[in-house]
Parts: C-alpha cells; sequence; structure tokens
C-alpha cells in the first residue's frame, strides 16, 4: 500500500520532478484537440483508495504512484493506491462491489466493470472528453469501455498489454526459419524443430489472467472458434474449437514440461533462463531482459511478431486491457473521476507510456504519436495492440456472463485438458459448453 498525500509528494524527489520534465515534452509531442473538460467539483476533504493490478515492469509502478503523487499535491486529495497481486485483484473487486465497501477506483480487467455495471458510476462525459482531446478511442477499448450496444461508458479503458510471439533469433534459424511463419503448419513446425534442438517453445496453460488467456484465445480464435454468437448463444461447441484442441494437443508435444501449471511469471523466467526458445508475451520480458546486462544478450536475440492469425486474416492475439471503474459507494465520486482524467492525460499518460516501454499500450489513438513507439524497432509490434477485433465472450455481447465465463477460466481449462491428455477433445469442448451454458441462459 502507498498513501500519497501534498506532504508525501516531496519524497519522491527527483524521481518526481523528472516525471514533470518528461510531462512537458510529452504535451508538445501528443496531438490535442479542444474539449472542454467536465466540470465536477472535488468534493471538500476528499480522499480516495485506489486498487490496481502488480507491476510487471517496475516503471509501471513508479510512474503510476509519482502521478498519483502529483494529483494529491495538485488537488489535496490523499490518494492511498494498494497493488494486488494479478490472481488477487478479482476476488478483492467483488468483496467491494458486493459490500459496498473498499477502494472508490479500480483499475481491473477488461470484463470486470460489465459484471459490477449497475453499481458503477456513468462514465460517458468524461470518457467523450478525452476522445474528443486525444484523437478518439481505438476500437477495443470502445468494446470494453461502452455498456454492450449503448453509447453508456461505465468504464475508462487505461491501456492493454497485446501477445504476440517473443523468439530467440537465432534459434528459430537453427531450426530453418528466418522468420515467424504465418501460417499453424509453419508454425506447429518451428516448434517441432526447436525441440529437436533442445529449445522447446513453452505457453502457459494454468489460470493465468494475462499468459493463459492469451495463449487459449488466440487457439481459440485463429482457428475460427467462439464463446458464443452474436445474439449470445453458446457456440464453442463446434468444428473449428475441435480444430482447435486437436492443433493445440499437437503443439503441446513441443513444450517445455509443466505448462499446465504455469502462472504469468512462469514463461518470463523460463525464456530468461534460456529453457525456452519461444513463448507469448507483453512487452514485460524484453523490457527486463534489455535493461539487465546479465540478459542483454538474450534481448538482442529475441523477435517479437505476430502469431498466425485468424479467419480473414484477422489479428487474432488476446489483449490484457486495464480497465478503470468507480463506485458508487464512494464518497467522493467528483474526486475520483477527476482522478482518472488527470491520470489520463498527456502531462501523466505519456511519461508512464514511455516508462513501461509500451507494455500497456494506449486506448486513445493521439498516443500513437507517442516517442516509445520509435524509441526501439523492436516495440512497433505492441503499438496497434487495440485495434485487435476479438475480445472475451467472442462473438456475443461483452455482460456480466462474458466476464464470468473469463473469470471463471473456462476457455484456459478447455486446452489445459485437451492438450496435457486428461480429456479427448470431445470431452474437453463439451464440459466448457456446460459451463458456458451455466452463465449464458
Amino acid at each position: 500500500m502507498n498513501s500519497f498525500t501534498r506532504r508525501g509528494t516531496l519524497a519522491l524527489g527527483a524521481g518526481a520532478l523528472a516525471a514533470g520534465t518528461i510531462g512537458r515534452d510529452a504535451r508538445a509531442a501528443i496531438p490535442m484537440g479542444n474539449a472542454t473538460p467536465p466540470q465536477a467539483r472535488i468534493e471538500s476533504g476528499a480522499t480516495l483508495r485506489v486498487l490496481r493490478p502488480t507491476k510487471f515492469v517496475d516503471a509501471d509502478e513508479t510512474v503510476f504512484r509519482e502521478n498519483s503523487a502529483k494529483f494529491a499535491a495538485q488537488t489535496g486529495v490523499q490518494v492511498r493506491v494498494d497493488f494486488a497481486g494479478w490472481e488477487d485483484l478479482r476476488p478483492q473487486t467483488a468483496v467491494a462491489a458486493n459490500t459496498g465497501a473498499g477502494p472508490d477506483v479500480v483499475v481491473g480487467w477488461a470484463d470486470d466493470p460489465h459484471i459490477y455495471s449497475d453499481k458503477l458510476l456513468d462514465m460517458t462525459e468524461l470518457a467523450n472528453y478525452l476522445g474528443q482531446k486525444y484523437g478518439g478511442w481505438m476500437a477495443l477499448p470502445q468494446r470494453f469501455g461502452k455498456k454492450w450496444g449503448t453509447d453508456q461508458w461505465v468504464s475508462i479503458p487505461m491501456g492493454g498489454t497485446g501477445s504476440p510471439c517473443v523468439y530467440r533469433i537465432s534459434w528459430a534459424k537453427e531450426a530453418g526459419f528466418d522468420k515467424l511463419p504465418t501460417d499453424h503448419d509453419g508454425f506447429l513446425k518451428l516448434c517441432q524443430g526447436l525441440k529437436r534442438n533442445g529449445h522447446p517453445a513453452g505457453f502457459a496453460l494454468g489460470n493465468a489472467v494475462g499468459d493463459g488467456n492469451a495463449y487459449c484465445n488466440w487457439l481459440l480464435w485463429s482457428h475460427g472458434g467462439m464463446v458464443v454468437d452474436e445474439a449470445g448463444k453458446v457456440a464453442i461447441n463446434s468444428p473449428q474449437t475441435l480444430q482447435a484442441l486437436r492443433y493445440a494437443r499437437e503443439l503441446y508435444q513441443t513444450f517445455i514440461p509443466g505448462t499446465v501449471s504455469w502462472g504469468d511469471v512462469n514463461n518470463n523466467r523460463a525464456y530468461a533462463a534460456g529453457e525456452i526458445g519461444l513463448t507469448q508475451n507483453g512487452v514485460s520480458m524484453y523490457f527486463s531482459l534489455k535493461n539487465d546486462p546479465r540478459t542483454a544478450a538474450i534481448a538482442a536475440d529475441t523477435a517479437m511478431e505476430h502469431l498466425p492469425t485468424g479467419p480473414a486474416g484477422k489479428l487474432a492475439e488476446n489483449v490484457l486491457l486495464l480497465n478503470a471503474m468507480v463506485f458508487k459507494h464512494s464518497r467522493y465520486p467528483n474526486a475520483a473521476k477527476e482522478y482518472l482524467r488527470f491520470m489520463m492525460e498527456a502531462e501523466q499518460y505519456d511519461p508512464w507510456l514511455v516508462g513501461c516501454g509500451g507494455y500497456w499500450a494506449h486506448p486513445l489513438n493521439a498516443y500513437g504519436e507517442s516517442e516509445v513507439w520509435r524509441s526501439d524497432p523492436k516495440l512497433a509490434v505492441y503499438r496497434d495492440t487495440n485495434t485487435v477485433e476479438y475480445w472475451s465472450g467472442y462473438k456475443g455481447p461483452i455482460s456480466a456472463a462474458s466476464g464470468s465465463v473469463a473469470a471463471d477460466y473456462v476457455v484456459v481449462q478447455m486446452f489445459a485438458a485437451a492438450s496435457s491428455g486428461q480429456s479427448t477433445p470431445e470431452e474437453a469442448v463439451r464440459e466448457a459448453e456446460r459451463r458456458c451454458r451455466r452463465y449464458y441462459r
């Protein structure tokens, strides 16, 4: 837990000053339109509690803390920020929603606001202001920010982590590939070649918010599968899903042992240790490798490229979206909204984006001009993260049901069971169908 007050800002010293300097440069670089911010007067004596996921990149937490301290210094509002483990964030959010107590602001995962939409403040005015000022919202954040089928915003998307393939260039060449294949058969052959040479692949098949969902949703979507159809009817038991499960079982044979129990840190550690030659990850792993002298050579030998696409050549990679919400139980709703506005303004947001190396890729189009996307050619693959046209519960409405299926890891556990041989593909998809129907009624 970190608590920020006007006095506490002084303790941040040079770090806060550095963020302020970057912010002034950012304001000049980020294109901005004319927009009038919402007139929300901060309540007298306001204090705020903010809950968000813990960092994978140090600057994610550092700059977020500095920005919160700046808000406290400028407004006098005391801000307490709690950083929860990724797997702990949803249970803590549920407690806050169900008890009507706890954090005012939760920076949760993509679906979470739709599970609790009746308990959240309307964010339409703030979202429209930010969109007008910063070139409009990108496709995926719009889907997750708005209540399905309406123009009412229930949350403020803050960024998304993409999930392209990350692999060792030299080891891929040893296996006979100069770049990542763009088709499923070629990708399987690459992984088989890596395994033969002692450099197996490794994808998370455990209940991992980021990596488990990233891998399994890619498998489903890239083969043309879906959880539900456009009308919200359960459609997971399909020839396309069975094809994806059979492919996943073959691909699993190229993996390092133990991936069925992997969380969100295991592939990072295995890749950094040279135990695997190929995985899937956000910017965080490359960022960490590049900035550690002990692993800089691995970073130099690392490439990030898009995985085989889905039908019609659409990018089928999962995005882990940060989605901020304000609960109606907050005693200081205006302060909470003003805090989110402040955090999304260029003076604060771009230093966060730059500091993270693009880890939480921007949801507003104007930030596509951020210097971070020109700082390293290898980061370019992450720039358009939030243009992806697939989402949890695809192709159906984003709702409490889609959020619950994602939170219950139905798709992940289906692929884990079929890949490891715990179930046949037919058994695994029938069980997933049964579980989906519990939520889609």
